[in-house]
């Protein structure tokens, strides 16, 4: 019979020799990327070309899964119950780092989840249909003012990252907007395009349309004005002092081997540099905003204090 603290030695070895071996064969099987919103939008579109340049470096096959709905955190909620294998991952937009703000939630997207890379950033605006008697953002918000409460917009949904910007604009400019949330920005955009709301305020989903002459933008949301859109003023322009990109990239379950993210992030920082992926971004109007494990890991916990500090001044967080 071994001795206690020989066989505790040896089952110790058998569990690191078991997970080298594991980390060393990664990926044996297909890998599965959960993003929060729905099929067709700015964010599944380009993540099913990324898909496709990851699966071919890494060979394995990379499967979008969507899961709209809550503002995008869904995704993030469900690596608390996945496997910490690397072969389940999720996509973070910025709504999951105020979450434990405005809701009873058991785990915290900073200190429970291990971040792989930094990927991309939106670019945001706000549009109306083209036969919209408003013309432009100051027009925009003169008819709030004279018409507290009655104009509507839609978003992705309830504190994401597009509602709550949309809270501080109307905070500054000191009128009063009706929220319409949808469980994604092909839903959003259908809702104005049909006249359901009077605006939209999203990411370039809407820029096909626009392109169309069924929507007219009124605002974009960067540090510069677009690239694609020059027309349309920034809300920086227009003396609100709002800039907003949330970057957005990809995180796995706590505890997930380091060996594996390393492979993951390598793959994928390779993927995100395609000519292909670029191209489908500009096609959104958005732009590749790389970070590194390590630099992602420490922008979200920079990014959870500033958002606590945003939803307090408006006063939307729990009580």
């Amino acid at each position: 019979m071994l001795a206690p603290a020989l066989a505790l030695s040896l089952g110790a070895f058998a569990f690191t020799a078991h997970a080298a071996s594991a980390a060393d064969n990664f990926p044996n099987r297909p890998i599965h990327i959960q993003i929060g919103f729905s099929p067709g939008g700015s964010t599944d579109v380009p993540f099913r070309v990324f898909a496709e340049n990851a699966a071919k470096i890494l060979g394995q096959p990379v499967i979008i899964e969507n899961k709209p709905g809550a503002g995008g955190v869904l995704p993030a909620q469900s690596m608390q119950n996945a496997k910490p294998d690397g072969y389940t991952l999720a996509q973070v937009p910025l709504p999951v780092f105020r979450m434990k703000y405005v809701t009873k939630v058991n785990w915290d997207p900073v200190e429970d989840l291990d971040y792989v890379i930094g990927l991309a950033g939106y670019t945001f605006g706000v549009v109306v249909p083209a036969d919209s008697p408003i013309q432009d953002m100051q027009g925009y918000l003169d008819y709030a003012k004279q018409n507290p409460g009655k104009l509507t917009y839609g978003t992705p949904g309830a504190m994401t990252t597009l509602h709550v910007t949309m809270e501080m604009l109307a905070s500054q400019a000191g009128v009063e907007l009706t929220h319409v949330p949808y469980k994604g920005n092909s839903e959003s955009l259908q809702a104005v395009v049909g006249k359901h709301v009077m605006s939209v305020a999203d990411t370039p989903g809407w820029a096909p349309f626009v392109q169309d002459g069924k929507l007219r933008l009124l605002s974009t949301w960067g540090d510069e004005r677009s690239e694609k859109f020059p027309d349309a003023p920034t809300l920086k322009e227009l003396g609100l002092g709002i800039v907003q990109a949330s970057p957005f990239g990809l995180v796995a379950p706590k505890g997930t081997d380091p060996q594996i993210i390393q492979t993951l992030h390598d793959a994928f920082k390779q993927a995100m540099e395609q000519p292909n992926f670029v191209e489908v971004l500009d096609r959104f109007d958005m732009k590749p905003n790389y970070m590194s494990s390590a630099d992602y890991a420490a922008w979200a916990a920079e990014t959870a204090k500033s958002e606590a500090a945003v939803l307090e001044g408006l006063g939307m967080t729990v009580q």
